[in-house]
């Protein structure tokens, strides 16, 4: 067994881990990141779309230049890293000490750490969470698994294509699709609005004359050995099928893009406490999750519009561990928790103390125009022209402001 001791553990090695790990070893950290595929990046290695690094780098970038600029940056500074190593299990010690147990090349592996920050992504939602009833035939792919078919296998995944759902990516690979003269037959949405981002709705559907089927499911799919056809339906308010709104589209493939997870196994089985709306992490305004000097960033903490947000979170928490390390500043913090209120589904961080300005990421339940994000107890606003579920609120909050709340609690609402 191989036994090795750092500062700092990042696990992951897509976007919000590199990030992570590379600001770590800048503030002076010993760093090891552990990755479990064959090389660093993660899903941006599969994205030849642009959208990424307009925060970060100021450019509109694909995916692959986006993180070919992190994986040098990477190298430039010697980050110490490991690829196809799997971590199976992590042990807490104690606040400051942590083991992680990792499969890897070299063998089994011991590291002990003294913070570890988590940033493995999020999954995938497949057919078997959405409901999807039939016979079960070739030609079913999440969008990911299309995605990287196309963009790094060069395989054309079907010729007639239905996509089941309008989160980003689906939309990205409608219009990917059809550049490649496959026939996308149409996006069917259950909700009464799109999933994914206006912009990629008017790029990657309007653009291209794909029909978009708002408030419809894919009820069955039908195909010997092959997939043959869907029958669509429209749904009610309950999201229950109408009878007699049944209609056939013939394809050779559907491709399910019905949202991401967060991976947060290896987080449960340690005993952090999870929010059930984000299905990830609770965390607070440093990014550390329920057990000290264990972190949370990325996708595997909450599912973000932009890459450049997760990129935001991982420096971030390298900058918080960095400065815990010295001097563990939460033992003596009040935090005051963050609920939902009207028309929020969630808000994070979920913990905040009041002494540092925070910067929130969530997300609404329904789309409402010209509103104000309100905090009750505080009567702290912010208006919106719009807001959307499919677009992320990112907002700055002075400290100032989150402390006047004279109780325990802080109350996030969207109102008219």
């Amino acid at each position: 067994m191989i036994e090795q001791k750092y500062d700092v553990i990042v696990v992951g090695g897509g976007p919000a881990g590199l990030s992570a790990a590379i600001r770590a070893v800048e503030t002076g950290l010993k760093t090891l990141l552990l990755e479990n595929r064959e090389m660093l990046g993660g899903i941006p290695l599969q994205c030849v779309h642009t959208g990424f690094g307009i925060h970060c780098f100021k450019e509109d970038l694909t995916g692959g230049e986006f993180i070919t600029r992190l994986i040098d940056r990477a190298a430039e500074i010697g980050l110490e890293n490991m690829v196809k190593t799997h971590v199976l299990r992590v042990q807490v010690d104690s606040a400051s000490e942590k083991t992680v147990y990792a499969a890897s090349p070299r063998g089994l592996l011991k590291t002990k750490a003294k913070a570890m920050i988590y940033a493995v992504g999020a999954r995938e939602r497949h057919q078997y969470e959405v409901g999807l009833t039939g016979d079960r035939p070739d030609g079913v792919y999440t969008a990911g698994e299309a995605q990287a078919l196309m963009d790094i296998y060069g395989v054309l995944p079907g010729r007639r294509i239905v996509i089941l759902g309008s989160g980003d990516v689906g939309l990205i690979m409608a219009r990917r699709l059809a550049l490649e003269k496959a026939e996308v037959k149409a996006v069917v949405e259950v909700l009464p609005y799109p999933g994914g981002l206006t912009r990629n709705i008017v790029q990657c559907l309007n653009d291209f004359n794909i029909p978009l089927y708002l408030g419809h499911m894919v009820r069955e799919v039908r195909g010997s050995g092959r997939v043959e056809k869907v029958i669509v339906a429209r749904v009610d308010g309950d999201m229950k099928p109408v009878e007699g709104s049944e209609f056939e589209l013939e394809c050779d493939t559907l491709i399910v893009s019905a949202g991401l997870k967060p991976d947060v196994d290896i987080l449960e089985k340690m005993g952090v406490e999870i929010d059930p709306a984000t299905r990830g992490p609770v965390v607070n305004e440093f990014y550390e999750t329920s057990l000290p000097l264990v972190f949370a960033v990325g996708n595997a903490l909450v599912v973000n519009d932009l890459v450049d947000y997760g990129v935001e979170q991982g420096e971030a928490a390298a900058n918080y561990a960095s400065k815990l390390l010295e001097y563990y500043a939460t033992q003596r913090l009040k935090w005051r928790r963050v609920d939902r209120g009207r028309n929020v589904r969630f808000m994070v961080p979920q913990l905040v103390s009041g002494a540092m300005d925070v910067l929130f990421y969530g997300r609404v339940q329904h789309p409402e125009d010209n509103v104000r994000l309100l905090i009750r107890e505080t009567g702290f606003e912010k208006r919106f022209s719009k807001v959307k579920p499919a677009e992320m609120i990112r907002i700055r909050i002075p400290a100032e402001e989150l402390v006047k709340a004279k109780g325990e609690r802080l109350t996030f609402e969207v109102v008219g």
